[in-house]
């Protein structure tokens, strides 16, 4: 009976130990949380302003340090503060599209940082058209 006692009073405090470990590290640890994590371009003419920003604010307690950005292809160029962004405090992660191709936007941009959610996936979409010419003639008889 002794063994018993003995062997729940140890697993007992094994518990204990480690779930107060996960409460003290959860407690300082950055948590960065994004207003949106989609951007939808929506329908814009080929050439136009490819420029959009995913805004993001640390909701933890410690400071935030995004070490990498990876874009899933060529036609999408990521810029991203290089310095921790203390607790509290928001920045914003810009997304280029390359315009200049015509189709569907359909990409993602991975954001790796020390956070809690260590990677996040972000995406854009939309489609870009033709731009629209109106002819020369219909113009002078306006």
């Amino acid at each position: 009976m002794k063994k018993v006692i003995l062997t729940l009073n140890i697993i007992l405090i094994g518990i204990l130990a480690t779930a107060q470990e996960v409460s003290i590290k959860n407690l300082n640890q950055a948590k960065i949380e994004f207003e949106t994590e989609i951007i939808d371009y929506g329908t814009i003419e080929q050439n136009a302003n490819g420029i959009r920003e995913f805004k993001f604010t640390n909701v933890g307690n410690a400071p935030l340090i995004i070490s990498n950005v990876q874009k899933s292809c060529g036609c999408t160029v990521p810029t991203w503060p290089k310095e921790p962004i203390k607790p509290g405090k928001s920045s914003t992660i810009k997304v280029k599209y390359a315009t200049d191709r015509i189709g569907i936007i359909n990409k993602s941009v991975t954001i790796i940082s020390n956070a809690e959610r260590g990677s996040i996936v972000l995406r854009i979409k939309g489609k870009v058209i033709t731009p629209q010419t109106t002819p020369l003639a219909q113009e002078k008889g306006k």
